[in-house]
């Protein structure tokens, strides 16, 4: 548990004063301290952290490595304290850099065409939005909220659920054409069903048997790919088969760009999505608040 006694924001803020004049006495001069003042809290900063942050073995003042990390962390808070102060004195306006991460599919078929409704609404917020399907650490990536599909881990985020949809194997007419239409589970090993260059939760594709059981077919096949949407866009041009969740494909299926096989063996499983973010145990700040609601509100998977 942190001493009350220690005032971390004014230690960062006296470190990233030195880094950036480049000497004790230049920040001393900007803080109004003595470079004895200066030079002694940077002591028992590095005391209690257990590194050494600044080298003093030179006239010229340099980082070490833990210096340099510390510093890059120290900007980040400092910006973090003034964000939040801002919106103190604000009532809490929605206001700020909101930075999201969304898997692809998600991201190019339901967030981009709902974030200009979004920043109308709240015009006082910027979004930095990354799109991958690669899960991220958002302490690490400084990320605000994370949108994710399957099943979640264990961890100490918040999720809060954006909807579920129906999973569905499909392929191109033209694939099939050239390939011919499995018409059983046990057919798939004469194809080629895609897959991706990422761990999933479940490695294969589930079916019914003939006595109702669920049974697992094994991914194999000549391409894998980074996320769902080359994966959708990789079936389009007749390159496989593939498993996606139907909102994703609803309207290629509708159009007759892509075909769902097997129908009467699908098990009937759901992916979800959910938006997950850091907020047990500190305040949320209203930037991501009325998000996460405008996300319920907006956001149909089904």
């Amino acid at each position: 548990m942190a001493r009350p006694d220690i005032n971390r924001s004014g230690e960062i803020e006296v470190f990233v004063r030195v880094v950036e004049t480049g000497s004790f006495s230049a920040a001393a001069r900007e803080l109004r301290m003595t470079p004895s003042a200066v030079s002694k809290l940077i002591a028992r900063l590095e005391m209690r952290l257990g590194a050494r942050l600044v080298s003093r073995s030179t006239r010229k003042l340099q980082l070490t490595p833990e210096g340099t990390a510390f510093y890059d962390s120290g900007l980040r808070i400092l910006a973090d304290i003034a964000a939040a102060e801002r919106e103190a004195a604000a009532g809490a306006a929605p206001r700020g850099r909101l930075r999201v991460n969304t898997y692809v599919p998600f991201g190019v078929h339901r967030l981009v065409p709902l974030l200009p409704q979004f920043l109308d609404r709240y015009p006082e917020i910027s979004v930095d939005l990354v799109l991958s399907d690669s899960v991220i650490d958002l302490m690490a990536e400084r990320a605000d909220v994370a949108i994710r599909a399957g099943p979640l881990g264990e961890s100490r985020l918040v999720a809060r659920k954006l909807g579920q949809s129906p999973v569905v194997v499909v392929a191109a007419p033209s694939y099939i054409e050239a390939h011919g239409l499995p018409l059983t589970p046990a057919d798939l090993d004469r194809h080629n069903r895609m897959g991706f260059g990422f761990v999933r939760h479940v490695d294969g594709w589930p079916f019914l048997d003939a006595a109702g059981n669920t049974i697992m077919i094994p991914i194999t096949g000549n391409t894998l790919v980074s996320d769902g949407e080359a994966m959708r866009l990789m079936t389009l041009a007749g390159a496989g088969i593939s498993r996606l969740a139907r909102w994703h494909v609803a309207a290629d299926i509708a159009a007759g760009r892509l075909v769902p096989l097997l129908e009467a063996f699908n098990p009937g499983d759901e992916e979800a999505s959910h938006a997950v973010y850091v907020g047990q145990g500190r305040h949320l700040p209203a930037r991501v608040r009325v998000f996460l609601d405008f996300l319920g509100e907006s956001v149909r998977l089904t």
